[in-house]
C-alpha cells in the first residue's frame, strides 16, 4: 500500500515540475497598475502638504532647501501645480523667505489659467488667495493705524510745545510789564527827588534881604 502512494506522489511532483519549467518560457503579462490622474493629483497634493509642514517645522537649512526646490520647479514651468506650490510655499508662515505680496501675485496667475489645475488645487488656490488678501488688508490697516498714532503723538508734542512756548511768552510779557512798572516807579521817585532838589536850589539864601 505504501509503494503505490509513493509512485503517485512522485508523479504529481513531476507533473508540477514540468508545469513550472514550461511556465519559464512564457513572459507573463504586465500587471503593474497605471496611475490615474486622480492618483497623480493626490500625490502632488501630498507633496505640497509635506513641503509646507517641513517649511514650518524644519530647521533653517531644511527651510532653505524646500524653498529652493519649489522655486526651481516654478522657474522650470511657471504654471500649473509648480506655480501653485511655489505660491503656497511663499505664503506659509514661520520661515524667513515668506513673501505675501509675491504669493498673492502668483496665486492670481495660477487662477488665471484654472484649466491647468485640478478642482482640488483650484479650491486650495482660491482659499489661500482669500486668506492672503485678508492678511494683507489687516497688515495695511495696521500700518495705517500705526502711522496715524505717530501723527497724533507728533501733533500732541507740537501742541505741548506750542503751549509751552505760549506760557513762556506770557511769563516774559508779565515780567516785562513788572519791570516796566518798577522802572516807571523808580523814574517817578527820581523825578520827585529832582523836583525837591530844584525847589531847594531855587530858594534864596537865609540871610538874603536882612540889614547888616
Amino acid at each position: 500500500m505504501l509503494l503505490p502512494r509513493l509512485v503517485l506522489l512522485a508523479g504529481s511532483l513531476a507533473l508540477g515540475a514540468c508545469s513550472s519549467l514550461g511556465g519559464l518560457g512564457r513572459v507573463p503579462p504586465s500587471t503593474a497598475p497605471v496611475p490615474s490622474n486622480e492618483a497623480v493629483q493626490a500625490a502632488q497634493l501630498t507633496a505640497m502638504a509635506a513641503s509646507q509642514q517641513q517649511l514650518v517645522q524644519g530647521s533653517p537649512a531644511e527651510q532653505a532647501e524646500v524653498l529652493a526646490a519649489a522655486k526651481a520647479a516654478y522657474e522650470a514651468s511657471r504654471q500649473g501645480p509648480a506655480l501653485l506650490r511655489y505660491a503656497l510655499i511663499l505664503a506659509a508662515p514661520g520661515h524667513p523667505g515668506r513673501d505675501l505680496e509675491q504669493a498673492q501675485r502668483l496665486l492670481r496667475e495660477a487662477l488665471a489659467r484654472p484649466e491647468l489645475l485640478s478642482p482640488t488645487e483650484r479650491a486650495i488656490a482660491v482659499v489661500d488667495q482669500q486668506r492672503i488678501d485678508g492678511e494683507l488688508r489687516m497688515k495695511a490697516e495696521n500700518t495705517r493705524l500705526v502711522a496715524e498714532a505717530q501723527r497724533d503723538r507728533e501733533r500732541q508734542r507740537n501742541a505741548t510745545s506750542t503751549a509751552t512756548v505760549a506760557r513762556r511768552l506770557q511769563a516774559e510779557q508779565e515780567e516785562n510789564a513788572r519791570l516796566r512798572k518798577a522802572l516807571d516807579e523808580a523814574q517817578a521817585k527820581l523825578d520827585a527827588i529832582a523836583n525837591i532838589e530844584r525847589s531847594i536850589s531855587d530858594r534864596p539864601p537865609a540871610n538874603e534881604g536882612r540889614n547888616p
